[in-house]
C-alpha cells in the first residue's frame, strides 16, 4: 500500500488510519444557527464540522426553490459518488409532515436535500465556499470533512436538523 493514502471505495484514506480506528456514527445532528454538524455514537461526540447551508437559511424548508435547509428528523437515505459535488449523501426530506404542510399551501415540497462536499466545478473563489451559505438547501462541508462523514455514516441513521 502507498505511504500517503489507501483507496477505499474510490476515497483516499489518510495513511495511518485503519478501518478499525474509524468509529461509526449512529446519529447526525445539525445546528443551523451554529453552522455545525455533529456526529455521535450514542452519547459520545465523534466530531464536529463547519457547514454551509441554503442561501436563505432562516426557518424550515417549506417548498421547492425556497433555498432553505430543512428542520426536523430525517434519515440518511442514499449515497452518490457521481454527484456534481464531492460525494453526496441524500437526506430523506421531505417527510410526510413536510409533504402535508406544502400540499395545504398548494406548494411542491422540493427534495434532493443532500450532505455534500464542494462543487466539482467551482463557480466562485474558495473563500466564497468557506464564508457563505451557498447551497440550494443542502448541507455542505469541505471535501476533507465530507470524506470523514462518508466513512463514519451509513444509510438509515437519523439526522436531526435544528434551527
Amino acid at each position: 500500500m502507498g505511504a500517503a493514502a489507501v483507496l477505499l471505495a474510490g476515497i483516499a484514506v489518510p495513511a495511518g488510519v485503519l478501518a478499525d480506528e474509524i468509529v461509526p456514527a449512529d446519529r447526525v445532528v445539525v445546528h443551523k444557527g451554529e453552522r455545525k454538524l455533529y456526529l455521535y455514537k450514542g452519547p459520545q461526540l465523534l466530531g464536529s464540522y463547519r457547514v454551509a447551508l441554503g442561501l436563505n437559511p432562516s426557518g424550515p424548508k417549506e417548498r421547492e426553490r425556497d433555498f432553505r435547509t430543512p428542520e426536523g428528523r430525517y434519515f440518511l437515505s442514499r449515497r452518490n459518488t457521481r454527484s456534481d459535488y464531492f460525494l453526496s449523501i441524500q437526506v430523506s426530506y421531505p417527510n410526510k409532515q413536510d409533504e402535508n404542510n406544502a400540499r395545504r399551501r398548494g406548494w411542491a415540497p422540493g427534495g434532493s436535500i443532500m450532505i455534500h462536499g464542494l462543487p466539482n466545478t467551482p463557480k466562485h473563489s474558495p473563500l466564497y465556499y468557506t464564508e457563505t451559505d451557498w447551497t440550494d438547501g443542502c448541507i455542505a462541508l469541505s471535501n476533507s470533512d465530507m470524506v470523514e462523514i462518508w466513512m463514519r455514516t451509513q444509510d438509515n441513521i437519523p439526522i436531526d436538523i435544528f434551527p
